[in-house]
C-alpha cells in the first residue's frame, strides 16, 4: 500500500510528541467514523490512514525505550483494526474510540498553552 502521509513518514512525524501523534490518529479515526455508514470506501481510506499514522508512531525511536508505551500503541493499532475492518472481538465502540484518541489531542493541546 502506498504512504500516504508522505512527509510526515520522511521524518516530521518523529519531531511532534506522542500526545500529538496520538491525537492526529483521532483526526483519521473521525474521518472514518463519519463516512462508515455513508461512504465505506472513504471509511477505509481514513482507516487505513489512521493505522499508517500507528505504524509511523510505532517506529518512532524514541518510544523504543518503554515497551509499555509500545504495547499500547500496538494494542490501540489492534483495536482500531478490529472495530473498523474486523469482528469488533474487543466489543469497542466509535465513541469509546473516539474518546481514547481525543484524550490525547486534548492533553496535547493544554501541554501547547502551558
Amino acid at each position: 500500500m502506498p504512504v500516504q502521509h508522505g512527509e510526515l513518514a520522511a521524518g516530521r512525524w518523529f519531531e511532534l510528541t506522542i500526545l500529538e501523534q496520538l491525537g492526529n490518529v483521532g483526526s483519521e479515526i473521525s474521518r472514518a467514523r463519519r463516512w462508515m455508514t455513508r461512504n465505506p470506501a472513504a471509511m477505509e481510506a481514513a482507516v487505513f490512514r489512521a493505522l499508517e499514522l500507528l505504524d509511523l508512531t510505532l517506529a518512532d525511536p524514541r518510544h523504543r525505550q518503554s515497551s509499555c508505551r509500545l504495547r499500547e500503541i500496538a494494542r490501540a493499532r489492534k483495536v482500531v483494526a478490529d472495530f473498523f475492518l474486523g469482528d469488533n472481538q474487543y466489543g469497542w465502540s466509535g465513541e469509546a474510540l473516539q474518546r481514547y484518541f481525543d484524550a490525547f489531542a486534548l492533553a496535547a493541546r493544554n501541554a501547547r498553552t502551558e
